[in-house]
């Protein structure tokens, strides 16, 4: 009765390693993807868009906040 319930948990602790594999590939392929999406950007026109948010940001927070 404890080798059908050792084999048992040796089958689930198989298919959960099973999906660590399957979800660390899913993750192995966003993580390429975001890569290549970052590496073909438009770097320049994104360095102009970004000075442009963070200084309307900038003038939206007052200058005496205590931190």
């Amino acid at each position: 009765m404890s080798s059908e319930k050792l084999t048992e948990y040796q089958k689930l602790s198989l298919e959960l390693k099973e999906r660590q594999v399957k979800a660390s590939e899913k993750i192995a392929t966003s993580l390429d993807a975001l890569t290549l999406w970052f590496e073909e950007i438009d770097k320049e026109d994104w360095d102009n868009r970004l000075q442009f948010y963070l200084n309307e940001f900038h003038k939206l927070v007052p200058e005496d906040v205590d931190a």
